[in-house]
């Protein structure tokens, strides 16, 4: 489903405002390809992307074609790990973060 220009203008504003916010998209897009979800873990990086900057300016970054990153995180699109990773690796640096790995108790 697309998402209005509304709703991601709206993304964009809090993203631009809130540091936290931005993180914490980052984070989930990365726990949900943890879990499995390779679906929602790429919706959630291209709302990352489109909110701090676009295909443009990452594609500049990764040297790769913007529409190529696109493709890749769209809903049919297939990542290679090695693509997946340097995005997320430019992603973490770029925000000043460090994401790791916490296991839970087994029930």
């Amino acid at each position: 489903m697309a998402l209005t220009r509304n709703f991601k203008e709206t993304v964009k504003a809090r993203a631009e405002r809130e540091p936290a916010f931005r993180i914490g998209l980052l984070q989930e897009a990365l726990e949900a390809f943890l879990d499995g979800n390779l679906a929602t873990g790429k919706i959630l990086l291209r709302d990352y992307v489109d909110a701090t900057g676009g295909f443009e300016e990452l594609g500049l970054h990764l040297h790769k074609s913007p529409k190529s990153l696109m493709r890749m995180l769209s809903e049919n699109g297939n990542p290679r790990a090695d693509n997946l990773f340097a995005l997320v690796a430019h992603l973490k640096t770029t925000e000043g973060v460090s994401l790791s790995v916490v296991p839970k108790p087994v029930r």
